[in-house]
């Protein structure tokens, strides 16, 4: 069968994650007065996004609440273990603020959207929360684009787990092998896709990151993907597309 649906990530895939997380940290600590303390802004976003994976990494786990995790990244990041849940959130909040001050889609993204809307359905699933990713897509402009939303934390199991991406074909009413996944994750959304049974698109938007798993297409914008679907050479080694 012809693939009928693409699933997106969000995370540096639609949107750009790491130009927002790190414009708004060097915002954050300028408006602290604490930029200084960490050497670099890029030392200090290396820590903040290091204390961020491993936090993340255990709420995903099952290991303490949403809230419980960012409370915990503050007090690392700041080395204040004593802080209290009240001041760790409203540092978070603050953050947050200049955060999303940031936020933007990449340029190829609605074109690519635009170019597959008659063909495909779409879909997102992401390693985050509703209530984190559905006012994001809002605000981006995006959320009348996507027919499900299926987020990690509400569902209970995660990418790479074959769990979450079979979860969001069934909310498309899809089997996998009808389903494309794009994502900029060649482990977490690449390799967990081509396992799920999905069409798997690895989007190396800054190459050099190695040849990637096999069995998944590797783009290298989103101005590749309607081709590569189009195409549909899901039983190849890897598409010739780069």
């Amino acid at each position: 069968m012809p693939i009928r649906a693409v699933l997106w990530d969000i995370d540096d895939t639609l949107f750009d994650y790491t130009g927002a997380d790190a414009a708004g940290l060097a915002r954050q600590l300028d408006a602290e007065r604490l930029a200084e303390r960490y050497g670099t802004p890029e030392q200090a976003l290396a820590l903040w996004r290091e204390i961020t994976d491993r936090h993340w990494a255990r709420f995903a786990a099952g290991e303490g609440t949403f809230q419980g995790q960012r409370q915990a990244r503050v007090r690392e990041f700041l080395g204040e273990p004593s802080m209290t849940a009240d001041e760790a959130d409203a540092w978070f909040d603050r953050y947050i603020e200049h955060y999303k001050a940031q936020w933007t889609v990449f340029p190829d993204v609605v074109p690519a959207l635009d170019a597959l809307a008659e063909d495909y359905r779409h879909g997102v699933l992401s390693n985050s929360s509703t209530v984190n990713q559905d006012p994001k897509l809002r605000e981006l402009g995006l959320r009348d684009r996507f027919e499900v939303l299926v987020c990690a934390v509400e569902l209970g199991v995660s990418k790479p787990e074959a769990g979450a991406f079979l979860a969001a074909c069934d909310a498309m009413g899809l089997p996998p092998g009808d389903v494309a996944y794009v994502g900029d994750q060649p482990e977490i959304d690449a390799r967990g896709a081509r396992d799920a049974g999905l069409l798997a698109v690895w989007l190396d938007r800054d190459g050099g990151r190695g040849a990637g798993p096999d069995g998944v297409h590797r783009i290298a914008g989103l101005e590749q993907l309607p081709e590569l679907l189009a195409g549909d050479t899901r039983f190849g080694a890897r598409s010739g597309i780069r």
